[in-house]
Protein backbone atom coordinates (compact mmCIF):
# COMPACT_ATOMS: atom_id res chain seq x y z
CA UNK A 1 0.00 0.00 0.00
CA UNK A 2 2.98 2.58 0.63
CA UNK A 3 4.23 1.79 -2.59
CA UNK A 4 0.95 2.55 -4.37
CA UNK A 5 0.47 6.01 -1.91
CA UNK A 6 3.65 6.88 -3.49
CA UNK A 7 2.67 6.44 -7.24
CA UNK A 8 -0.61 8.38 -6.08
CA UNK A 9 1.21 11.17 -5.30
CA UNK A 10 3.49 11.56 -8.57
CA UNK A 11 1.04 10.70 -10.69
CA UNK A 12 -1.61 13.02 -8.71
CA UNK A 13 1.22 15.71 -8.80
CA UNK A 14 1.57 15.83 -12.57
CA UNK A 15 -1.80 15.99 -13.06
CA UNK A 16 -2.29 19.24 -10.76
CA UNK A 17 1.02 20.99 -11.99
CA UNK A 18 0.00 21.14 -15.71
CA UNK A 19 -1.24 24.45 -16.48
CA UNK A 20 -4.75 24.91 -16.44
CA UNK A 21 -7.99 26.91 -14.94
CA UNK A 22 -6.91 26.38 -11.39
CA UNK A 23 -3.35 26.91 -11.39
CA UNK A 24 -3.78 30.51 -13.75
CA UNK A 25 -6.89 31.17 -10.66
CA UNK A 26 -4.53 30.36 -7.81
CA UNK A 27 -1.74 32.70 -9.32
CA UNK A 28 -4.45 35.74 -9.92
CA UNK A 29 -5.99 34.95 -7.01
CA UNK A 30 -2.48 34.99 -4.84
CA UNK A 31 -1.86 38.65 -5.96
CA UNK A 32 -4.37 39.43 -3.74
CA UNK A 33 -4.08 37.32 -0.46
CA UNK A 34 -1.23 34.46 -0.28
CA UNK A 35 -4.02 31.62 1.34
CA UNK A 36 -6.30 31.95 -1.66
CA UNK A 37 -4.93 28.57 -3.34
CA UNK A 38 -5.88 26.62 -0.23
CA UNK A 39 -9.74 28.12 -0.32
CA UNK A 40 -9.52 27.09 -4.03
CA UNK A 41 -8.82 24.13 -3.42
CA UNK A 42 -10.79 23.81 -0.73
CA UNK A 43 -13.42 24.36 -3.28
CA UNK A 44 -12.46 21.96 -5.63
CA UNK A 45 -12.20 19.07 -2.97
CA UNK A 46 -16.30 20.23 -2.27
CA UNK A 47 -16.30 18.88 -5.92
CA UNK A 48 -13.79 16.28 -6.13
CA UNK A 49 -14.84 14.09 -3.02
CA UNK A 50 -18.69 13.68 -3.42
CA UNK A 51 -17.20 12.76 -6.98
CA UNK A 52 -14.86 10.37 -5.69
CA UNK A 53 -17.75 8.57 -3.95
CA UNK A 54 -20.08 8.98 -6.84
CA UNK A 55 -16.99 6.79 -8.86
CA UNK A 56 -16.36 4.54 -5.96
CA UNK A 57 -20.39 3.38 -6.70
CA UNK A 58 -19.75 3.59 -10.71
CA UNK A 59 -20.12 6.69 -12.28
CA UNK A 60 -17.16 6.25 -14.24
CA UNK A 61 -19.35 5.17 -17.01
CA UNK A 62 -21.10 8.32 -16.88
CA UNK A 63 -17.89 10.46 -17.11
CA UNK A 64 -16.81 8.60 -20.05
CA UNK A 65 -19.58 9.51 -22.36
CA UNK A 66 -18.74 11.97 -24.98
CA UNK A 67 -22.27 14.35 -25.03
CA UNK A 68 -21.91 14.62 -21.26
CA UNK A 69 -18.20 15.65 -21.78
CA UNK A 70 -19.41 18.22 -24.29
CA UNK A 71 -22.02 19.65 -22.23
CA UNK A 72 -19.94 20.04 -18.99
CA UNK A 73 -16.95 21.84 -21.69
CA UNK A 74 -19.88 24.05 -23.29
CA UNK A 75 -21.07 25.44 -19.72
CA UNK A 76 -17.73 25.23 -18.24
CA UNK A 77 -16.19 27.06 -20.74
CA UNK A 78 -18.99 29.76 -20.36
CA UNK A 79 -17.65 30.30 -17.03
CA UNK A 80 -14.00 30.62 -17.66
CA UNK A 81 -14.92 33.39 -20.19
CA UNK A 82 -16.76 35.25 -17.51
CA UNK A 83 -13.97 34.55 -14.79
CA UNK A 84 -11.20 35.19 -17.06
CA UNK A 85 -13.05 38.62 -18.36
CA UNK A 86 -13.91 39.83 -14.76
CA UNK A 87 -9.71 39.28 -14.23
CA UNK A 88 -8.86 40.72 -16.69
CA UNK A 89 -10.91 44.10 -16.12
CA UNK A 90 -10.21 44.05 -12.30
CA UNK A 91 -6.69 43.84 -13.68
CA UNK A 92 -6.13 47.53 -14.59
CA UNK A 93 -9.35 48.76 -11.75
CA UNK A 94 -7.61 47.23 -9.07
CA UNK A 95 -11.31 46.26 -7.51
CA UNK A 96 -11.92 42.79 -6.65
CA UNK A 97 -16.17 43.62 -6.55
CA UNK A 98 -15.65 43.68 -10.24
CA UNK A 99 -14.56 40.29 -10.63
CA UNK A 100 -16.16 37.59 -11.56
CA UNK A 101 -16.40 34.91 -8.75
CA UNK A 102 -14.38 36.82 -6.03
CA UNK A 103 -15.02 33.85 -3.69
CA UNK A 104 -12.18 31.93 -3.79
CA UNK A 105 -13.74 28.77 -2.48
CA UNK A 106 -16.76 28.97 -5.16
CA UNK A 107 -14.14 29.71 -7.81
CA UNK A 108 -12.57 26.20 -6.73
CA UNK A 109 -15.90 24.53 -7.34
CA UNK A 110 -16.85 25.87 -10.26
CA UNK A 111 -13.93 25.27 -11.98
CA UNK A 112 -13.79 21.79 -11.02
CA UNK A 113 -17.62 21.36 -12.38
CA UNK A 114 -17.06 23.05 -15.73
CA UNK A 115 -13.51 21.58 -16.37
CA UNK A 116 -13.97 18.99 -18.74
CA UNK A 117 -10.71 17.64 -18.98
CA UNK A 118 -10.67 17.08 -15.13
CA UNK A 119 -13.53 14.63 -15.13
CA UNK A 120 -11.84 13.35 -18.14
CA UNK A 121 -8.59 12.48 -16.04
CA UNK A 122 -11.22 10.67 -13.34
CA UNK A 123 -12.76 8.37 -15.87
CA UNK A 124 -9.39 7.69 -16.70
CA UNK A 125 -6.31 8.07 -14.82
CA UNK A 126 -8.19 8.51 -11.66
CA UNK A 127 -10.23 5.56 -12.68
CA UNK A 128 -7.31 3.02 -12.54
CA UNK A 129 -6.15 5.06 -9.29
CA UNK A 130 -9.47 4.22 -7.87
CA UNK A 131 -9.97 1.07 -8.27
CA UNK A 132 -6.63 0.12 -6.90
CA UNK A 133 -7.17 1.47 -3.79
CA UNK A 134 -10.26 -0.26 -3.43
CA UNK A 135 -8.63 -2.99 -3.33
CA UNK A 136 -7.14 -1.90 -0.07
CA UNK A 137 -10.42 -1.80 1.84
CA UNK A 138 -12.20 1.68 3.12
CA UNK A 139 -8.76 2.70 4.24
CA UNK A 140 -7.42 2.44 1.28
CA UNK A 141 -9.97 4.76 -0.24
CA UNK A 142 -9.82 6.97 2.10
CA UNK A 143 -6.01 7.36 2.51
CA UNK A 144 -6.03 7.41 -1.98
CA UNK A 145 -8.52 10.27 -1.51
CA UNK A 146 -7.12 12.91 0.94
CA UNK A 147 -3.89 12.16 -0.69
CA UNK A 148 -4.78 12.98 -3.60
CA UNK A 149 -6.57 16.68 -2.33
CA UNK A 150 -3.79 17.21 -0.06
CA UNK A 151 -1.57 17.64 -3.61
CA UNK A 152 -3.70 19.85 -5.05
CA UNK A 153 -4.03 22.25 -2.07
CA UNK A 154 0.17 21.85 -1.19
CA UNK A 155 0.57 23.05 -5.13
CA UNK A 156 -2.49 25.50 -5.46
CA UNK A 157 -1.19 27.08 -1.89
CA UNK A 158 2.16 27.57 -2.86
CA UNK A 159 1.38 29.47 -6.10
CA UNK A 160 -0.84 32.25 -4.24
CA UNK A 161 1.84 32.41 -1.68
CA UNK A 162 4.52 32.81 -4.69
CA UNK A 163 2.16 35.57 -6.25
CA UNK A 164 1.93 36.76 -2.85
CA UNK A 165 5.50 37.24 -2.17
CA UNK A 166 5.81 38.38 -5.96
CA UNK A 167 3.55 41.44 -5.46
CA UNK A 168 5.38 42.39 -1.51
CA UNK A 169 8.96 42.71 -3.61
CA UNK A 170 7.53 44.09 -6.88
CA UNK A 171 4.81 46.00 -6.38
CA UNK A 172 1.67 46.66 -8.07
CA UNK A 173 2.80 46.82 -11.46
CA UNK A 174 3.66 43.09 -10.90
CA UNK A 175 0.21 42.48 -9.91
CA UNK A 176 -1.59 43.73 -12.79
CA UNK A 177 0.84 42.25 -15.07
CA UNK A 178 0.09 38.60 -13.43
CA UNK A 179 -3.76 39.09 -13.43
CA UNK A 180 -3.59 40.42 -16.95
CA UNK A 181 -2.15 37.34 -18.19
CA UNK A 182 -4.30 35.02 -16.55
CA UNK A 183 -7.23 36.29 -17.24
CA UNK A 184 -5.72 36.17 -20.60
CA UNK A 185 -5.02 32.24 -20.37
CA UNK A 186 -8.52 31.53 -18.85
CA UNK A 187 -10.31 33.46 -21.76
CA UNK A 188 -7.83 30.92 -23.69
CA UNK A 189 -9.22 27.96 -22.03
CA UNK A 190 -12.74 29.06 -22.05
CA UNK A 191 -12.82 29.76 -25.81
CA UNK A 192 -11.12 26.06 -26.46
CA UNK A 193 -13.87 24.61 -23.74
CA UNK A 194 -16.80 25.48 -25.79
CA UNK A 195 -15.15 24.92 -29.32
CA UNK A 196 -14.36 21.74 -28.27
CA UNK A 197 -17.86 21.00 -26.75
CA UNK A 198 -19.32 22.13 -30.13
CA UNK A 199 -17.57 20.20 -32.07
CA UNK A 200 -18.16 17.34 -30.20
CA UNK A 201 -21.90 18.19 -29.97
CA UNK A 202 -21.97 18.09 -34.21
Amino acid sequence: MAGFLIETVLISLSGVMAPGPLTATAVAKGARSPHAGGLIALGHGIVEFPLMLAMFWGLGSVLANKRVGAIVGFVGGFFLLVLGVGIIRSASAEAESKEGFSSPVLAGALLSIGNPYFLVWWATVGASLLSRAMGFGWPGFLAFAILHWACDLGWLYLLSWLSSTGRAFLGTGFVKAVRLLCGVLLVFFGAKFVADALLALL
